[in-house]
């Protein structure tokens, strides 16, 4: 996790010294061919100082509780954010716009780190997505819902496409693994029988 962070605090003071060219190059630009490679660094990339500090104190602590599942977890439920996060923004984002930041992969772990419990049937998992849920449920409503519907009137300047795929990909994420972890306790089983 402190790698993922030391790229992207390497990768602002470039584009600070460039004058943010590492944005306008390789940024997300939606439905061009040519802003296809904005999927895998557009997360890297942030719009100044402050965009980058919001992201971060929420990365670093997403993504210390999902270390705790091991580094296996850590990059499968990553892959799965960021790609489908960049995939559906890419899609469905707006128009002529570069779209950079990391928030997608907050939205995203959340999201998995909020789902994950019911996928693995986790008394442990369930218990920290409830109070993750508790805690920053007003995080993903107003980055989802509350941004999308002002983006309807004005332009925010905020993408909730981003949050909103991010957030997917951290739901299918957790189907994912939780198929895989469900899986394991069941052959498990089947070896030595049931645990009582």
């Amino acid at each position: 996790m402190g790698g993922l962070a030391g790229v992207m605090v390497i990768l602002q003071i470039l584009n600070a010294v460039t004058g943010y060219a590492l944005n306008a190059n390789v940024g997300l630009v939606s439905r061009r061919v040519a802003g296809l490679d904005g999927i895998l660094f557009a997360p890297l990339l942030h719009g100044g100082w402050p965009h980058l500090a919001g992201n971060l104190a929420m990365l670093l602590l997403l993504g210390a509780l999902l270390f705790v599942g091991g580094v296996r977890e850590f990059v499968i439920a990553t892959a799965c954010v960021w790609l489908l996060g960049g995939l559906g923004l890419w899609l469905l984002g707006p128009s002529n716009t570069v779209t950079i930041g990391s928030s997608s992969l907050v939205y995203g772990w959340l999201a998995y780190l909020i789902a994950r419990g019911i996928f693995t049937r986790s008394i442990w998992q369930l218990l920290i997505g409830a109070v993750l849920a508790v805690l920053y449920w007003g995080v993903l409503w107003s980055g989802i819902v509350q941004t999308a519907w002002i983006d309807l009137i004005a332009d925010t300047n905020v993408s909730w496409q981003g949050h909103l795929f991010g957030a997917v990909g951290g739901v299918v994420a957790a189907v994912l693994l939780g198929r895989r972890v469900r899986g394991r306790v069941v052959s498990r089983e089947r070896r030595t029988g049931p645990v009582i």
